[in-house]
């Protein structure tokens, strides 16, 4: 949900790693305008350290918005494949702008930042380290750049695969989720927490830098503003909490970190990254890395649930983008923007299949379902974009995202930065 704006004003192609244009458009959303893109052929990289292989594709889709038709897509995604020309280090990123110049950060960002990655000589040594100083250096450029970014920025969600282990920083409310074979089940596990006022540590955080925390209706008087309890994101509807300074009707965020936003950053709003590391295992079946279009209205274990029916993930993307436009349209009268990555793991789990007994469980069937360097990139006018929305998380997955089973570490960042000089 982002920014204020998006809830009530309206203000890439994508080249493959031969650099040939590759998409099929779907034409599934009928009586809009349609602006989606999907990579035609699954990608294949090696990971020879551990004799893995991630399959990969991607779908961007371009919001409905009935008020700005020609409003342009603003999320934004990048794939890169060996970093720093190692073979087995790969990185993938989805990037939800906000704002009047949300396009153009999103895309600063998701070229800034996979740079700042490549280009750091201590990258393998401490992945953690470099995570952290890739985001904050990168927010920093953003800052000088040029673009107007008082009100707009980017949400941030990449993960980086070394070898057999993930790290995966976040910085907003986009997600990513991974896939995994618990008996006969396939359990969706997030490897990140929405950052959000519906986060009492994000709360409490930006409530001790200065922030004012109000919905819409709230901050408009409609509604008592003393009453600091609106439930959870999952039933609390289109009016979140937001974030607005001490004295005015701005910002307006609904997200509690970001790449950008230097006013709501004099209110407890950072780019400083929550980092989770993950051992892969052969109950590890694939991974999604969306932006919150997709999982505003699709809670993480229905995309994983979804994801699994398919043995191609090209389709797979496909239904959860039909899915989430479909119910986007019938809850609203717009949609989000809408940007997924599908990476399958085989290798460890061969081809993502493994024995249970006298069952099988592989990507494609779900059993009683719970709860050289190259580079794919999307970018400004041709490739993919997006509008920030609070997405809808399960609270209780997330809230404690080091209880993951795979070993797993979650970096914190400090309480309150001292908040930037205007």
């Amino acid at each position: 949900m982002g920014c204020v704006h998006g809830r009530c004003c309206c203000d890439n192609s994508s080249s493959s790693e031969d650099g040939s244009r590759d998409y099929r458009e779907l034409g599934f959303y009928h009586g809009h305008k349609k602006d989606l893109f999907v990579q035609r052929s699954l990608k294949n990289v090696d990971v020879p350290s551990h004799n893995l292989v991630l399959e990969y594709t991607y779908l961007t889709q371009r919001g409905y918005y009935p008020e700005s038709p020609d409003k342009e897509n603003q999320d934004s995604f990048c794939i890169r494949t060996q970093i720093q020309g190692n073979p087995d280090v790969h990185f993938f990123g989805v990037f939800d702008g906000h704002g009047q110049c949300g396009s153009q950060c999103s895309n600063f960002v998701k070229d800034r930042l996979v740079e700042k990655l490549s280009n750091d000589p201590a990258l393998l040594e401490d992945p953690v380290q470099a995570y952290n100083s890739a985001f904050l250096e990168t927010n920093q450029e953003l800052r000088t750049s040029g673009i107007d970014d008082a009100m707009s920025g980017t949400t941030a969600i990449t993960v980086l695969v070394i070898g057999d282990t993930l790290y995966v920083a976040n910085v907003g409310d986009s997600r990513a989720v991974m896939a995994v074979k618990d008996g006969n089940h396939i359990v969706a596990e997030d490897l990140s927490c929405d950052q959000t006022p519906f986060r009492r540590d994000e709360y409490e955080r930006v409530k001790l830098c200065g922030a004012r925390v109000l919905s819409v209706d709230q901050v408009e008087g409609l509604k008592d503003p003393d009453i600091q309890n609106w439930g959870d994101e999952e039933t609390r509807g289109g009016d979140p909490p937001r974030l607005w300074v001490p004295n005015g009707m701005y910002p307006g965020t609904a997200f509690t970190r970001s790449i950008g936003d230097s006013l709501a950053e004099t209110i407890g709003v950072f780019a400083i990254p929550e980092v989770l590391t993950v051992q892969l295992t052969p109950n590890h079946l694939f991974f999604v890395v969306a932006s919150d279009g997709i999982f505003e209205f699709l809670s993480s274990q229905t995309v994983v649930d979804m994801a699994a029916r398919y043995t191609d993930p090209r389709d797979a993307c496909a239904a959860i983008a039909e899915e989430s436009y479909k119910l986007w349209l019938e809850l609203e009268n717009r949609t989000d923007d809408i940007t997924i990555i599908i990476v399958q793991i085989k290798g460890l789990s061969n081809s993502g299949t493994s024995k249970v007994g006298s069952d099988e469980i592989s990507v494609g069937t779900v059993t009683n379902s719970r709860r050289g360097t190259s580079e794919i990139s999307a970018s400004t006018g041709t490739d993919a974009y997006g509008s920030a929305r609070t997405g809808f998380t399960d609270l209780q997955s997330c809230q404690h995202v080091a209880s993951i089973r795979s070993p797993a570490i979650v970096v914190q960042s400090p309480a309150c930065p001292r908040p930037i000089e205007l």
